[in-house]
Formats: structure tokens, C-alpha cells, sequence
């Protein structure tokens, strides 16, 4: 096996495969090593989940992304994700979790896995940040019946579902659950929803409000979570429900000890921004490089595929010059 690559491409997802495009491209010797599935993020949305952004807008490696509908759903990212890899045939490693990064004193990086270790001259960190969610850190959040993800409606038919947030994947599950039969109660911090709603989302959810159909309680809080109920903070007085499941859809973060481990440096604000040059997206590490949602720390929502997938482009052509003026 080869153990020493001019790039390692860490993370499977779409802009972790538009790396791997260009650096094919560019002929030169890469790995993309990815803990889960490929798109292995894509692959944990929810099954009927419908992307924001048009299927034009999801391309990588100037293939078509041929879609019926406007807007693509997960399952046919899926397939055009897997007819990617298909197409270009990458090396790649699935179900191999990157343990730890380190750079030597001859400036080569040591990549350990679970199963393997590697070198590398660079080293691309396109983690996305759905792995770890953001929790409520209160009572019961332990509770089998909580959840932190979400993947279809039909287990919560008919029951008492309270579910916390006010993003589009808190809408998502709210409104399939109240159409499965669920009766649903929303808890949301603030006085709405998150400006960046579906366009064609918000109308629903504010109808359904506004007839009783899911209930909704603004500038509220979940305080306790019990076996059979849960306890809601509102801005009069703390009300009681009976309570089956709790959807907490109070979003994601990157693996920030990941990052700081292979010695990049954070924000030492609450949304811990990694620093990297938006030039080159090389970060204060030089050789290792970020692409994609991890770029925003805590700040989720502003990188995207179709924004973020200029990265792999940005990063290659610096690794190029570099290899060109040793």
C-alpha cells in the first residue's frame, strides 16, 4: 500500500470529492480517507429532505446533476454523489476515522487512522460539522427519548412530539410529524423563525400555527425533560405536557478538537472561527488547508456546497505553485 501521498483529503463529502477532482487534475498522488459512508453526512439527512439550493448548484467536476424537480432531494444527491465517485474512480478509504494530524520537523504530515498510517505533503480538513450537535444541557437530555437527529416522521406517529428549534431541519421534522398524526409542539428560543428559512417552508409552518395545528412557543426554552412530560420556560410561567419524544433540532458544530489538535488555531470568541487565509484556504499550519462548512466555526450557515465548492480550486492551485517554486 501506498503511505505516502502528495495530498490527504480528510472527509468524503461533496467538497471533499471537488479536492479530489482537482487534484486529479492536477496528477497529483491524494487519498480521501472518510470515517463513514461516501457523503457520509448526505447519507444522515432526512430521508425526505429537500435541498435549498438547485441541482445546477450542487455540480462538481463540471458532471450535470440531472434532476426532474427544481430543488434536488437527499436521495437523488445520493445517487449523483455516488455517480461521481463512480465517474472519477477516486482512492478513497471508507469507514477509516482520522484519529490525529502532525506535522514533523521536515514539514511532512503523519495522518493516523483506526486502521493505517500515512504521509503527506498536505493535508485537506473537509470535515463538514454534522457530527457533533449542540446540546440543551438540561435535565433528561440523556433520555432514550430524545433524539439529536432526524430521519422520518413514521416512529412518531400519533405521539406527543415536542420539537426544539426554529431552522429548517426543526421546521422539516415539525411539519412531517404533524402530517404523520403526531401532535406537535414547537419550543423555540426566539420571537420567530431563522431568516434563512425555505422559502416555500415558512408559509406552512406560520399556517399551521396560526389554525392550532402544531403548536408553537416563542422566546421559550425546554427546562426539564422527564420520562412521560416536559417542562417549558415561557416568558409568563413554566407549563407541563405530556411528552413521548423530544426532537432536538438545535443544529451542529465542527469537531473543534480536531482542529486544534492538528494545530490550528480558533477564534477565542463564541463561534470559534479556524483561522485560514479565504485566498488559498491554507490555515496557520502551512500545508494543511480546510474546505467547506468547517471553515465557519460555529457559524454553520454560511458556507455551503455551492459556495464553498471554489475551495478545492483555491487550494490546489497554491499546493501547485508551491510544488513549483521547491
Amino acid at each position: 500500500m501506498k503511505d505516502e501521498y502528495d495530498l490527504i483529503i480528510v472527509g468524503a463529502g461533496p467538497i471533499g470529492l471537488a479536492c479530489a477532482i482537482e487534484a486529479k487534475k492536477n496528477k497529483l498522488s491524494y487519498l480521501i480517507i472518510e470515517k463513514g459512508a461516501l457523503t457520509n453526512s448526505l447519507y444522515n439527512y432526512p430521508l425526505y429532505m429537500t435541498f435549498f439550493s438547485t441541482a445546477e448548484r450542487l455540480e462538481i467536476g463540471g458532471i450535470p446533476f440531472n434532476c426532474i424537480a427544481p430543488k434536488p432531494g437527499r436521495q437523488e444527491a445520493l445517487e449523483y454523489y455516488r455517480n461521481i465517485q463512480k465517474y472519477f474512480d477516486f482512492n478513497i478509504h471508507l469507514y477509516e476515522e482520522v484519529l490525529n494530524i502532525s506535522k514533523n520537523e521536515v514539514s511532512q504530515f503523519r495522518v493516523q487512522t483506526n486502521k493505517f498510517k500515512y504521509k503527506s505533503k498536505n493535508v485537506i480538513i473537509a470535515t463538514g460539522f454534522y457530527d457533533i450537535p449542540n446540546m440543551l444541557n438540561i435535565q433528561g437530555e440523556d433520555l432514550p427519548k430524545v433524539h439529536h437527529y432526524y430521519k422520518e416522521a413514521h416512529p412518531y406517529s400519533f405521539q406527543d412530539v415536542v420539537v426544539v428549534g426554529a431552522n429548517n431541519s426543526a421546521i422539516d421534522a415539525a411539519l412531517e410529524c404533524y402530517r404523520k398524526g403526531a401532535n406537535v409542539t414547537m419550543v423555540i428560543r426566539g420571537e420567530g423563525f431563522t431568516d434563512n428559512l425555505k422559502y416555500w417552508v415558512r408559509p406552512d409552518i406560520e399556517n399551521r400555527i396560526a389554525e392550532g395545528s402544531v403548536k408553537a412557543y416563542f422566546n421559550s426554552n425546554l427546562k426539564y425533560i422527564d420520562e412521560n412530560s416536559v417542562t417549558i420556560q415561557t416568558p409568563k410561567e413554566d407549563i407541563t405536557l405530556k411528552n413521548d419524544t423530544v426532537l432536538a433540532m438545535t443544529g451542529y458544530q465542527p469537531n473543534f478538537s480536531f482542529l486544534t489538535n492538528a494545530g490550528i488555531i480558533l477564534s477565542k470568541d463564541e463561534l470559534k472561527t479556524p483561522t485560514y487565509n479565504p485566498e488559498n484556504m491554507e490555515t496557520n499550519v502551512s500545508g494543511l488547508y480546510l474546505a467547506g462548512v468547517v471553515c465557519g466555526g460555529m457559524r454553520t450557515n454560511i458556507w455551503f456546497i455551492e459556495n464553498s465548492r471554489a475551495h478545492a480550486k483555491q487550494i490546489m492551485q497554491h499546493i501547485i505553485s508551491k510544488k513549483e517554486l521547491s
